[in-house]
């Protein structure tokens, strides 16, 4: 690459998931904003979305990838958000890898500097070919890529998986035994045609040029210099990758009803657009914060065996907390309600997005994960940087109670005398400063593209 090439062209190819996409586009905003050129590939029916969160159109193409036809995935099926089981998710990953001619295509015709990728097993093979560095960025928290076993073999049995190297930076993040049945389940079963779900994720790692995760050295540097010495693998930090402050208001009817209640007091439950919980254990989750006292906004989608979210609510519910409590089915503005002043609490289910979004909240952080990376995020941030309060399980059954959500509720509100309270939040607010360090994110990008130039120039000039 020559002297006078300081800006790149970056190409972003991520998995069909809201999750991956919108972080994505998160690090596609920050590249433009130092002035490089992005080509953003995505299903067409993410366009409104990715389109409403890009911030330099003039600097970002978003380019529609068809979506191949596969036998047993409906046309309409793009994202994994029009996905009603795993079994259409697998189906769509078929479709995802059918991509694969487009994109060696669209490489090169375009002859990228570089390309973002995470699910596609296949693509380090095929920018190698065209001449672009590919670097696989991980929206999910480098501990949990480190925790991952390096044997094939061991991440299949569900006791190898919770036996952790002696070296590993952190004892405590690690897997109850239910957690660990069903990651090595989700790790053996097919994603796409003849290749597991573990296999596509660490052959897209390990087959690449570099891995980048959506972290700083300062936050997660531990799990990273790990990573660099097991895997052998260049690593770099593209920092927090923030949202964009919304543009849109908070509703009027969600602003009126938190208007009501003083600062800090409402607890903020929702868990995302994919988790749905079974009918008792979404019970028991209401019923434990209706047991804290507290004013309270639920947000989940109703249960599998229930007609409507009404149906699924515990009888008097709706009765007892007249007043003081809102539950609402369906997506809500999660980052406008946690930056209002009456949220005080947020309970999460620990994915990445949310994690993120709750660490820079002054919410305090109650966590429940239900599956897959959340497990290690919630480890985290319960037991290595201690943020939050973990709700209690029971380690064989996975299944918690409406006194152990309440608990961790009135633990993290310093509603309890044992003095946790107060050490999670003296910590979650030196890490919400941290994230929030004016030109944080920028110095992260910069410190990532100078490396990314010197890969570049070293390997193709």
């Amino acid at each position: 690459m020559a002297e006078s090439h300081t800006r790149l062209h970056v190409a972003m190819f991520p998995w069909f998931a809201v999750g991956h996409l919108t972080p994505y586009m998160h690090l596609a905003n920050n590249l433009a904003e130092q002035g490089h050129r992005v080509t953003f590939l995505h299903p067409s029916n993410a366009n409104l979305l990715l389109s409403a969160l890009n911030a330099h159109p003039d600097l970002i193409t978003l380019l529609p990838v068809p979506v191949p036809r596969v036998p047993g995935l409906h046309p309409d099926v793009q994202t994994t958000a029009d996905c009603d089981s795993f079994q259409t998710k697998q189906l769509l990953a078929t479709a995802f890898d059918r991509t694969a001619p487009l994109i060696e295509s669209f490489l090169n015709e375009s002859k990228p500097d570089l390309i973002f990728h995470d699910f596609s097993h296949w693509l380090p093979r095929v920018a190698k070919m065209s001449k672009t560095l590919a670097v696989a960025f991980i929206t999910t928290s480098s501990a949990g890529y480190s925790w991952m076993p390096m044997e094939k073999a061991d991440v299949y049995d569900p006791d190898q998986l919770r036996r952790l190297p002696r070296d590993f930076p952190h004892p405590l993040v690690n897997l109850r035994k239910h957690e660990a049945r069903e990651v090595a389940s989700w790790f053996a079963a097919q994603f796409g045609e003849g290749v597991s779900f573990y296999e596509r994720i660490t052959s897209a790692v390990s087959n690449s040029d570099a891995v980048a995760f959506k972290t700083s050295r300062e936050l997660e540097g531990h799990f990273l210099d790990y990573i660099e010495r097991k895997r052998n693998k260049v690593v770099l930090t593209a920092g927090p990758t923030l949202p964009l402050p919304p543009s849109a208001p908070l509703e009027d009817d969600v602003a009126a009803w938190l208007g009501r209640f003083g600062p800090k007091s409402v607890i903020f439950c929702t868990f995302g657009s994919q988790c749905v919980l079974p009918l008792v254990q979404f019970q028991e989750l209401v019923l434990g914060i209706e047991l804290t006292g507290l004013p309270f906004l639920i947000a989940l989608k109703p249960p599998a065996e229930a007609e409507s979210l009404e149906a699924a609510l515990p009888d008097g519910f709706r009765r007892r907390t007249e007043g003081r409590g809102m539950v609402r089915g369906g997506w809500v503005q999660q980052q406008l309600i946690l930056a209002h002043e009456s949220a005080g609490c947020f309970v999460t289910h620990c994915g990445s997005g949310s994690q993120t979004e709750g660490l820079v909240s002054e919410c305090q952080l109650v966590l429940l994960p239900h599956f897959g990376d959340q497990y290690i995020n919630a480890r985290v941030m319960g037991e290595d940087i201690r943020v939050g309060v973990e709700v209690e399980k029971g380690d064989e059954d996975g299944l918690f109670d409406r006194n152990g959500v309440c608990r961790a509720v009135k633990l993290v509100m310093n509603m309890e005398e044992d003095g946790v309270g107060k050490e999670v939040k003296i910590n979650h607010d030196k890490w919400r400063k941290f994230l929030l360090t004016p030109g944080l994110e920028r110095s992260c990008v910069e410190e990532m593209v100078g490396k990314l130039k010197e890969m570049i120039a070293s390997k193709f000039q």
